[in-house]
């Protein structure tokens, strides 16, 4: 049997047009160039107001700059000279470290404790995560007129329970330690459930077949909780300890709406880095030494946010690494288990068991 004849006009409309040079060159400029003009616009707004205000800061920290009449002379490093040498700062930094101390560790505990427990089967599961995220929603100021008011010294709702049951009044406006106290707990009330929400996400994300061999080895919850959630949502608790660490060493409006006056206490009591920048900005109009100060507390950030990093990954790693690998081990195995036999089923069971006992 004959093939049809084609003709040269169908032989031209199924046959593929060549590409131009200038459409090939321009696509793989396109495929070169898109990542980056995808991510150009962040970029760009992080330089417009993240990287130059932190540059302007810095050149504004070596000039005495006042606040109506703008630049002054060139003083080189004396700004900073001058705010290290007096015993304000040095207050206002141990008074910054106590209260990131009191909420930072206990905030992000109490998180990953509740992200646990709503991570469980529990019933109403939609309710209780929303309830832990609605002290985040509030405003930052209503949340400290409430608190300052429970924690007044004389007609506090604090001191008034702690009489009924026979204590002495506290000085939570008076006393340093106590007003750390008060002022981290108002932090940790406002921005635990925003973290709690962030390490719910990441144990969402485990396989279950680990929580399963888990429990066929025999292992409880709370060994499934250091064995199993922690190491896996390790990268997500370092993210969460980093970001506790820039936003407690930044505090701000806790410690300004604490009292009426709003300058940290009496006697500096509760007096943070952030509030002697803004006395020294604001209340002196000394530009050039707040933006000393503000450097200052950026280097602080920066070695502490190392510091927690170094921190999380050793407290998050430990031996829970191998055991998590071990689980996933066992996971695996327990799959192939229902192609074997019943003998041969249950030599894998105790050679995982033995396994995973000498991980933990």
């Amino acid at each position: 049997m004959s093939e049809p004849v084609v003709n040269a006009t169908q032989r031209s409309r199924t046959a593929p047009r060549p590409i131009s040079p200038w459409k090939e060159r321009l696509g793989r400029w396109d495929i070169k160039a898109s990542p980056y003009a995808y991510i150009a616009p962040f970029f760009i707004v992080f330089g417009i107001v993240g990287l130059f205000p932190l540059l302007y800061t810095a050149y504004v920290s070596l000039h005495d700059w006042d606040l109506i009449g703008g630049q002054g002379d060139f003083v080189g490093m004396d700004n900073f000279v001058f705010v290290l040498s007096r015993p304000v700062f040095w207050v206002s930094l141990g008074n910054t470290l106590s209260i990131f101390l009191l909420s930072t560790i206990p905030q992000i505990a109490i998180a990953l404790v509740l992200a646990s427990v709503l991570n469980a089967n529990i019933r109403a599961k939609t309710f209780w995560r929303m309830g832990v995220l609605l002290p985040y929603v509030v405003a930052p100021v209503a949340v400290t007129l409430i608190f300052s008011r429970m924690f007044a010294d004389q007609s506090g709702l604090v001191n008034a329970v702690l009489a009924l049951v026979g204590a002495d009044p506290i000085g939570w406006h008076r006393d340093s330690l106590p007003a750390h106290i008060a002022i981290a707990t108002m932090v940790n009330f406002r921005w635990t459930g925003f973290n709690t929400l962030v390490l719910l996400a990441a144990m969402q994300a485990i396989p279950r077949e680990l929580y399963e061999a888990a429990i066929i080895d025999g292992a409880g919850r709370v060994r499934q909780f250091v064995s199993v959630t922690v190491p896996s949502v390790r990268p997500t608790i370092i993210f969460v300890a980093i970001t506790s660490t820039i936003g407690g060493l930044q505090i701000f409006d806790e410690p300004r709406l604490y009292d009426a006056q709003g300058l940290g206490g009496n006697s500096g009591q509760w007096k943070t880095i952030t509030l002697y920048l803004y006395e020294l900005g604001w209340n002196q109009q000394r530009l050039g030494r707040a933006a000393a100060v503000a450097w200052l507390l950026f280097i602080l950030i920066v070695v502490f946010a190392l510091v927690s990093n170094w921190i999380s990954r050793r407290i998050a790693s430990g031996d829970a690494p191998t055991s998590s690998r071990k689980l996933r081990r066992v996971a695996k195995n327990n799959q192939t288990r229902k192609t074997t036999t019943p003998g041969e089923s249950a030599a894998v069971t105790v050679s995982n068991e033995k396994g995973f006992a000498r991980t933990s």
